[in-house]
């Protein structure tokens, strides 16, 4: 029997550090994880690859993380959303203009993302059965 490849994640964080920080937690739990630098250089992969998951920052340079969400949603519909934030008021906003996407907070434990992604492909694959 085979292993089911592991979910890809594309992750869009501006912040070098934080986007290294995450790619690693991510990785070690066993996603496969591509991760750049802002929304205009994410659209690019969503366009010629296919992700599970998108992974992604709202305040960014370019291109913010709604917009990115939005192009995803025409360029690869059966990708989900998941949004990390620190701004509570931006939270809002992509609560309302992303209704089935997930928003994570800043801070938060790495501990709390893993679960979260868990989540979003649990709640997949149960859709599909």
């Amino acid at each position: 029997m085979t292993t089911p490849p592991s979910p890809r994640i594309l992750l869009a964080e501006d912040e070098e550090a934080m986007r290294a920080y995450l790619e690693r937690a991510l990785t070690k739990a066993g996603f496969d994880v591509t991760s750049v630098d802002r929304g205009t250089e994410a659209v690019p992969l969503l366009e010629k690859e296919q992700f599970d998951l998108l992974l992604s920052d709202i305040v960014m340079p370019e291109m913010d993380g709604i917009e990115l969400a939005q192009r995803c949603a025409e360029l690869s519909p059966r990708t989900k959303v998941m949004f990390i934030t620190g701004f509570a008021a931006v939270s809002l906003r992509a609560s309302r203009e992303q209704p089935h996407a997930k928003v994570l907070s800043k801070p938060f434990h790495l501990r709390d993302l893993v679960l979260e992604v868990e989540r979003v492909f649990e709640e997949q694959r149960e859709a599909q059965i």
